[in-house]
């Protein structure tokens, strides 16, 4: 059987323009968009002419099953000559992407990844905080807690000067009460931030003590940078 070209493109924090060039291109041309929860609205506006299918994905939530999901992108290969999966973030981090590309290379089906702007680096450029630097961090991890079904949370955490929790929310509780067990300071700066890049972009600045007592509470995707580097700069409000 003939299959067509599949894409897994990294649709970026959120923000339509922030996309690359490359990824709002293909997305022009495709004939068929399988995207996630975490891709806004004014993102698919950039295929008006492919069909949609929506494969959201979010924790806590009723969402379709990674092998159910797989199995739809090889049906549409067989169907369609282009082919996008159009993920939140990056396709390569925290995205599900050694499962899809799987499914895919069994099939014999040709697959073209596309990078996107991780969220990690957009918090930091939405509140102009590196996430490196010099004197004071030159070491960074990005960690989530989320694992595959049947495994227990991993509860292991990087040993790096910043740290940035993907998918935090109440997992970030837990890392908090971990790392001051660990001997981190209960004054450790710590950003909060939900919705990168969008309208309803929140941000909040608290400290380790702090998040160990628990976070408001919230209705997107949050994700948790703590560490000496995300000291508030002079004149900072935000």
């Amino acid at each position: 059987m003939p299959y067509g070209k599949v894409y897994l493109i990294g649709a970026g924090p959120g923000a339509q323009d922030l996309i690359t060039m490359r990824g709002a291109r293909l997305l022009a041309q495709a004939e068929v968009v399988l995207y996630d929860a975490l891709v806004t609205e004014e993102m698919l506006e950039l295929c008006p002419q492919a069909e949609k299918i929506s494969v959201g994905k979010r924790a806590g939530q009723r969402s379709t099953a990674q092998g159910f999901i797989n199995q739809q992108l090889v049906d549409c290969a067989a169907r369609y000559g282009m082919v996008v999966r159009l993920k939140g973030g990056d396709p390569m981090l925290f995205g599900r992407a050694d499962e899809e590309l799987t499914a895919l290379e069994q099939h014999g089906i040709e697959v073209e990844v596309v990078p996107g702007i991780t969220t990690a680096v957009a918090a930091a450029a939405a509140t102009r905080q590196p996430l490196t630097k010099r004197g004071v961090a030159r070491s960074v991890a990005f960690f989530t807690s989320s694992t595959a079904p049947g495994h227990p949370e991993e509860l292991t955490i990087p040993s790096t000067d910043t740290l940035v929790q993907y998918m935090g929310g109440r997992e970030a509780i837990a890392t908090a009460n971990n790392l001051l067990s660990q001997g981190r300071a209960p004054d450790t700066p710590v950003v909060v931030i939900e919705n990168v890049s969008r309208p309803d972009q929140r941000i909040e600045r608290i400290t380790l003590a702090e998040l160990a007592h628990g976070l408001p509470s919230a209705h997107g995707p949050v994700l948790v940078m703590l560490g000496k580097a995300m000291a508030a700069r002079p004149q900072q409000t935000r």
